[in-house]
């Protein structure tokens, strides 16, 4: 497991930089670079929507992870031991990305 650093601050599963989701779903199977990945858990925040799947926020979580061109990836997991994803403002999963991707 990733320790995971969220700056995607409207995502419905996001509490202080962290994730509440309990996993999360890495996208970009064709993915060059960063901008090619997204967060394909994101779900926008909304008034009186469903928050968290987990009770508490959590540093550390499963990553599953489509970006088989990454060096992280490992058999459709990520095998990186910190994790940034990024997307100030995203309004949908292609508003974000996976800040530590690097091609092999």
């Amino acid at each position: 497991m990733a320790e995971l650093k969220c700056g995607v601050e409207n995502c419905a599963y996001n509490s202080d930089k962290c994730c509440c989701k309990g996993d999360i779903m890495v996208g970009g199977c064709n993915a060059d670079c960063s901008c090619d990945t997204c967060c394909d858990s994101f779900r926008e925040q909304s008034e009186g929507a469903y928050t968290s799947s987990m009770d508490h926020p959590s540093r550390t979580i499963s990553i599953d992870c489509e970006a088989v061109k990454c060096a992280y990836n490992s058999n459709y997991k990520c095998a990186a031991e910190h994790v940034d994803i990024s997307g100030l403002g995203a309004k949908n999963s292609h508003g974000t990305e996976c800040a530590t991707f690097i091609e092999r």
